[in-house]
């Protein structure tokens, strides 16, 4: 009753949490594995019961590597944490499935629609969310905040305040979004967690006020039971066919207008999932009672408001290392 968090790299926390609920609720024989590029050098790896090294995504013979793995370290759970890896373990779902061994992953259709921003904002408009208006980049009101249509981590996102700043590379319209921006000053960003079962039924939502960001990821959090978010998530959102164990939800909501933006959906765990685990929303023990304990979720709304998350830098020290 084996555990696989992939691509772990620094997600410490992540394997930790998985490593506690397993031995909770599976006891102390289970195990929770990781794979990254350079296992010897992720301290999440080093955290787990073992790491493996696996090639990059983009390696032909990936999916059969990981396969293989699985069976070999009778494995019955896989956790991914990149985007890149998301599609590929949804196509070979079932080829996984019939070994015992689960992807929590959605399915391929519906992260198709979040890795490409342009099929995200129709996905917002037709559950009745408002999205950021486009702007002509060839007759441009300033501001204009650009994104490309398939980034993740915060890359290539600028705020372009006037004409001065607008170099020529921003304006492709095959790479970029352009879109009208919603300022701090009116706006509150919120990232929200999402658990869903395996028929698509949403089971939790916290929300988590991002207050400063590194990365792309919450640096410093907090958790806020905003009834006004939460009914409307659960209003819109309610089902999403293809969803799956955790999703991260990224809204804008205003200040004094109570408006309600779609942003983004990841169809993962996000990075700033430790402030939802620690506020007692334990998707980690949801997932092991879900689909290895075959347990039915019930909807969760007991998590602890006004929870403060404050990161900060750690070491990890591997002594005699060869390099």
């Amino acid at each position: 009753m084996n555990i696989l968090i992939t691509s772990a790299g620094r997600r410490v926390s992540l394997v930790s949490y998985f490593q506690k609920e397993a031995n909770r609720i599976l006891g102390a024989t289970a195990k929770v594995f990781t794979t990254d590029l350079y296992p010897e050098m992720s301290s999440a790896c080093l955290t787990s019961d073992k790491g493996f090294k696996v090639g990059r995504f983009t390696d032909e013979n990936y999916m059969d590597v990981l396969y293989d793995l699985c069976v070999e370290n009778k494995i019955k759970l896989i956790i991914p944490t990149i985007d890149t890896e998301l599609k590929l373990l949804a196509r070979d779902r079932a080829r996984f499935l019939e070994a015992g061994i689960h992807s929590i992953v959605s399915e391929e259709s519906f992260i198709d629609v979040c890795r490409d921003k342009r099929n995200m904002n129709a996905f917002f408009l037709e559950k009745g969310f408002l999205v950021p208006e486009k702007i002509d980049i060839d007759n441009p009101a300033f501001p204009v905040f650009i994104k490309p249509y398939n980034g993740s981590s915060s890359q290539d996102i600028f705020l372009v305040k006037d004409a001065s700043m607008l170099a020529d590379y921003m304006k492709d319209k095959d790479r970029f979004m352009h879109l009208e921006y919603l300022s701090p000053k009116d706006y509150k960003e919120y990232t929200i967690d999402l658990y869903y079962n395996n028929q698509g039924d949403l089971k939790c939502i916290v929300p988590r006020v991002r207050i400063a960001v590194r990365g792309g990821e919450t640096n410093k959090g907090i958790t806020q039971k905003q009834e006004l978010i939460i009914n409307f998530v659960k209003e819109k959102l309610g089902n999403i066919e293809g969803a799956r164990g955790c999703l991260t939800l990224q809204i804008f909501h205003g200040k004094e207008n109570n408006k309600i933006y779609g942003i983004e959906i990841n169809p993962r765990f996000g990075g700033g999932y430790p402030l939802s685990y620690l506020a007692k929303a334990n998707y980690p023990a949801w997932i092991i009672e879900e689909y290895i304990n075959k347990k039915e979720i019930t909807f969760f709304e007991d998590w602890e408001d006004n929870l403060l998350l404050l990161r900060h830098d750690n070491e990890m020290l591997v002594h005699g290392f060869d390099y």
